[in-house]
């Protein structure tokens, strides 16, 4: 199986920053798309952002300009940067990976980190 790891949420005041961290291990082939998506008390759970293996990026609207998502494949570690942070980004934050975890398939499978909580207040 495999295991995603999520660190660096927290508490922060609006206009801050944070960077999160997720790192997946375990019967790791390879991993094509990695993002992280989110989750609000009483809403639906969000993409916030997806990076492919390759590089290509894909942002939700929300945040625009305001985060940037990267990966190390070495590592297998996705990274999100949070700036400018608003009260409206208080949620759970949620790493994900499409893994290919069978050798000579072309099929990935999808596997979700526990989550880690980010608060935005003053």
């Amino acid at each position: 199986q495999v295991q995603l790891v999520e660190s660096g949420g927290g508490l922060v005041q609006p206009g801050g920053s944070l960077r999160l961290s997720c790192a997946a291990s375990g019967s790791i082939v390879r991993i094509n798309v990695m993002g992280w998506y989110r989750q609000a008390p009483g809403k639906q759970r969000e993409l916030v952002a997806a990076i492919t293996r390759g590089g290509s990026l894909n942002y939700a609207d929300s945040v625009k300009g305001r985060v940037t998502i990267s990966r190390d494949n070495a590592k297998n570690t996705v990274y999100l940067q949070i700036n400018s942070l608003k009260l409206e980004d208080t949620a759970v934050y949620y790493c994900n990976a499409g893994v290919i975890t069978t050798p000579l398939s072309p099929y990935d499978r999808d596997f979700w980190g526990q989550g880690t909580q980010v608060t935005v207040s003053s």
